[in-house]
């Protein structure tokens, strides 16, 4: 039986393993990018660097990481600190593209525009979460309780809301954040938002 327990440093290979196992609206995203590497430096790690605190592991009786939560309490700041500190060191290997002329170049300006502010959703529900499990542990409630084992943390911090973000083409997760309780809010493009009450 998989047991959900806190993140602790040495977790981030798996979690970079998951990321790209699901980053192509939950499935795999293996090669659709000319580096791999990207999808996690956008999508989780930043995460696990700032906030280890609120990142939640589901590990396998073997010992496997198959899935993870991650967030930040306040988008606002983290966005900042992801413009400031964290994406600068990736300047130099992944250059700004001048157009989106792929996936991965949309991908990097995204990163690359990253800011307080760049998303509306931080105002009323300032925290934001990221979540993934590999195909072997999905549809067994597992996301439910790593949601809710994050939902906790940030209660317990005082937060008031929170949101995130999916990709409209999957289906599984725009079906997943509504039973959960999550309501649709006003999205860009390609995307749909979702806001839930804390407090």
């Amino acid at each position: 039986m998989p047991r959900i327990r806190p993140f602790r440093p040495g977790d981030e290979p798996a979690l970079a393993e998951i990321c790209l196992k699901t980053g192509d609206a939950g499935a795999d995203a293996t090669g659709i990018f000319a580096d791999d590497d990207i999808w996690a430096e956008v999508f989780v790690l930043p995460y696990v660097a700032r906030h280890p605190d609120l990142a939640f592991v589901l590990e396998t009786d073997d010992g496997r990481v198959v899935g993870y939560v991650v967030g930040t309490p306040d988008t606002r700041a983290f966005e900042d600190w992801f413009a400031q500190e964290w994406w600068p060191r990736f300047a130099d290997r992944w250059p700004r593209p001048e157009s989106e002329a792929t996936r991965q170049d949309g991908t990097l300006i995204y990163a690359y525009g990253r800011r307080a502010g760049a998303e509306p959703y931080g105002d009323t529900h300032p925290a934001h979460l990221h979540i993934d499990l590999l195909p072997e542990v999905q549809g067994q409630g597992w996301g439910r309780r790593l949601i809710e084992t994050l939902l906790a943390a940030l209660r317990e911090r005082g937060v008031t809301g929170l949101h995130l973000v999916a990709s409209s083409e999957n289906a599984g997760a725009l079906a997943f954040y509504r039973r959960l309780g999550f309501r649709p809010v006003p999205s860009h493009e390609g995307v749909q938002a979702f806001a839930i009450d804390l407090a």
